[in-house]
């Protein structure tokens, strides 16, 4: 198993303590902020904590996770989505599906970099979102040799077609925008 793989119990996902860490409510309003996005592909979905959050606004979503107990727990929240067992670097999606993809606080965990940032390109119409732990030593999140440095980040999305990178630094995270 990947160590990097965040694997805890459903209950610790929804806490409120990560949902305050996470900045859930921030992160959606950011990514929705005077774009066009009516759909978007949740990577890494998890409980489908994000994807949820992205529906309540009226975004169609779908999501995908490797863990199918973290499908079947997204599931429970929004029964009418589309969840996939699916790995970031190969997405069972036609291109272009996606107005966005958004990947929450998973992008350190994948094996293959480049190609996830290529299916990402590949699947979505107009942007990509990377919400990632800031490059720090902090006593929360993964270590520090897990997390990645913006200047990595931007290189990877423009090295996978990606045309303009955008950096937020929020409280404990950063959220990159990656536009096509």
């Amino acid at each position: 198993m990947n160590e990097r793989v965040f694997n805890q119990n459903f209950d610790r996902l929804r806490s409120a303590e990560r949902l305050e860490r996470l900045s859930v409510n921030q992160v959606v309003d950011n990514c929705l902020s005077g774009s066009e996005i009516k759909s978007i592909l949740d990577i890494g979905t998890g409980t489908g904590l994000f994807a949820e959050k992205f529906s309540e606004r009226g975004i169609k979503v779908a999501g995908v996770d490797v863990n199918p107990s973290y499908i079947e727990e997204a599931k429970k929240y929004l029964p009418d989505a589309e969840f996939k067992i699916a790995s970031a670097e190969n997405l069972p999606f036609e291109d272009s599906s996606f107005d966005a993809v958004f990947f929450g606080v998973v992008l350190h965990e994948v094996d293959d970099f480049n190609k996830t940032l290529a299916e990402a390109n590949r699947v979505s119409r107009l942007k990509a979102f990377i919400l990632e732990w800031q490059y720090k030593t902090e006593d929360f999140g993964p270590p520090l040799e897990h997390r990645l440095k913006p200047e990595f980040v931007e290189k990877l999305s423009k090295e996978n077609g990606f045309k303009n990178f955008k950096e937020v630094k929020l409280d404990k995270l950063v959220l990159y925008e990656l536009t096509k």
